[in-house]
């Protein structure tokens, strides 16, 4: 049976699996799910269509599935969905989404958000992303698996953060970061690769992590045009990693904040 404390209020209709923690005063609406293991420590609200997967930690004043901060809102049935072996900490506000953007938020496995974050309505993250204290991530912004977002950085909407890539606290970022990639600053710029998140994630393989150097160089450095570049590791590199780079470049959108070096 599930451990709720006397102060809180779970309302009819909430799905609770029989392991969760339900601590002082929290707040859980109707059509909430909650997976098995989860913790709500004290003092949390959870809104809306929300489904919260296994093993999760929420710290105490997290706000989950209110409705989206867009004027377009017109009160349609929207959703957040949060998987499993997150931690939330405290004063995080996460919306549900909206009709323009899938009517879905999602939040991926492993991902530690920290202390006041905003996460902004249609957000995509996938696994084992950090975000540091103090962020503001806009609506409709995507974040692929094992990217990491310094203290009090802001992205602009619609932006897409590109796996095992860094962005420097403060940041302001209004364009796309490519996989691999560190950037910094206001308005943000890529600084070079995130070696220390690749040697990481390949450990002892430096076969990767040269092809991704090589491919970083070409695209950025070598004063030819990028989507050229780009259209060339597609063809001839035989490396995945890079390619993938590469297409990022080509599917870019917002375009992508690089100052070209000198040669």
């Amino acid at each position: 049976m599930a451990q709720i404390d006397p102060t809180a209020i779970v309302e009819d209709g909430a799905i609770i699996e029989d392991d969760v923690v339900i601590g002082p005063y929290c707040i859980v609406s109707k059509d909430v799910k909650i997976g098995s293991g989860t913790v709500l420590k004290s003092h949390i609200v959870v809104e809306g269509n929300t489904t919260i997967g296994k093993n999760n930690r929420i710290f105490p004043f997290a706000v989950l599935g209110t409705i989206p901060q867009d004027l377009k809102y017109a009160g349609e049935e929207t959703y957040l969905i949060i998987g499993d072996n997150n931690t939330i900490r405290e004063h995080t506000l996460i919306n549900t989404g909206t009709a323009g953007g899938g009517y879905k938020t999602i939040i991926g496995n492993g991902c530690l958000l920290m202390g006041h974050v905003h996460l902004g309505h249609d957000c995509i993250l996938k696994d084992n992303i950090v975000v540091a204290n103090s962020c503001a991530i806009a609506g409709h912004v995507e974040i692929e698996s094992n990217s990491v977002i310094g203290g009090m950085s802001a992205i602009h909407q619609f932006c897409k953060i590109g796996e095992n890539a860094m962005i420097g606290g403060g940041s302001i970022l209004v364009q796309d970061i490519p996989p691999f990639c560190i950037c910094e600053g206001n308005r943000a710029t890529l600084r070079s690769l995130n070696i220390n998140g690749l040697r990481r994630r390949f450990k002892d393989s430096r076969e990767n992590i040269n092809a991704i150097k090589k491919a970083y160089k070409e695209i950025f450095e070598s004063g030819n045009p990028i989507a050229q570049s780009a259209e060339n590791i597609i063809s001839n590199d035989q490396n995945q990693y890079a390619k993938q780079l590469a297409q990022f470049v080509l599917d870019t959108k917002r375009g992508i904040p690089f100052i070209r070096k000198q040669i």
